[in-house]
């Protein structure tokens, strides 16, 4: 799959006192499972996962039924405010090409993106779609976070 790039700064606020206080060789394991504690709270569906993290770099492994499993995994993990690179090395059991990204930038919204990449506005609930559970509601997207852009 491949290595996904993000913003740093922006995103979920997972990692909390805990993790960031706790001792160099607890810190990337509390990290690790708070983050797959997220992907399960999301409900995101995995017949394996496997998280190594790498200072603020991460690194999928395990198995997902389909692509669009996997790509959800990274985004969910990927848009987590510390993270700023995932290394999506997740097996899939039902190859299907991959996704396009879109990274959000002020004054983006769903139907200008969806314009962009598909030629037609209407089509931003595709996107939307394509990013549930991580967006909840079409018009909540942020600077920074980073979307999938499904082929039609």
């Amino acid at each position: 799959m491949g290595l996904l790039s993000f913003i740093k700064g922006a995103g979920t606020k997972l990692f909390g006192k805990k993790e960031e206080e706790a001792p160099a060789e607890e810190k990337e394991i509390l990290k690790a499972s708070a983050l797959i504690a997220h992907v399960q709270s999301l409900k995101l569906p995995f017949k394996s996962l496997n998280i190594l993290l790498q200072g603020e770099k991460v690194i999928l492994k395990g198995e997902v039924e389909n692509q669009a499993d996997a790509e959800k995994i990274a985004l969910a993990v990927g848009n987590v405010d510390g993270v700023s690179e995932v290394n999506n090395q997740m097996e899939v059991a039902v190859k299907e090409p991959e996704a396009r990204y879109h990274t959000v930038v002020s004054g983006d919204w769903l139907s200008k993106i969806a314009k962009k990449y598909y030629g037609d506005a209407n089509k931003y609930n595709v996107i939307f779609e394509a990013n549930k559970p991580m967006l909840t509601d079409p018009d909540k997207i942020y600077p920074g976070q980073v979307l999938r852009i499904p082929n039609l």
